[in-house]
């Protein structure tokens, strides 16, 4: 779990796939928080990304790094604790601007069930279950 994280936050950006409906839907996102042994992503309630994790928790998340990228297929469980949140918002200062632990609209989510894949187009896959 802990190379994935790293993986990520040395990536800086990642992109996170959902289902809408039907259809998938992928957007950048940039924060990615270790908290109490669990790898959690944020985003705001408010947003349609929100909205379609909670009708369908699963999700994956896709980031190069220099020659590697990695996949993670995980469900996306939302931690309400206001603890969970302010850890997030400490990790990333710059969030503060648009969010608060309290404000009602910020939500971090631990990957769960969580499969990572790391590649390249020269080595053997390394497979992580967290």
């Amino acid at each position: 779990m802990h190379e994935v994280y790293d993986f990520l936050k040395k990536s800086g950006t990642y992109y996170l796939a959902t289902i809408d409906g039907d259809k998938p839907r992928v957007r950048p996102f940039g924060t990615v928080d270790l908290f109490e042994g669990k790898v959690y992503i944020q985003t705001g309630k408010a947003k349609d990304v929100s909205k379609q994790i909670k009708a369908n928790p699963h999700v994956e998340i896709c980031a190069m790094l220099e020659d590697r990228w990695i996949r993670i297929e995980a469900s996306a469980v939302e931690d309400d604790r206001i603890e969970a949140r302010q850890h997030m918002l400490d990790a990333y200062p710059q969030l503060k601007a648009r969010y608060a632990a309290d404000d009602g609209n910020t939500q971090v989510l631990y990957l769960k069930d969580a499969r990572a894949g790391i590649y390249s187009f020269t080595g053997e896959p390394k497979y992580i279950q967290f």
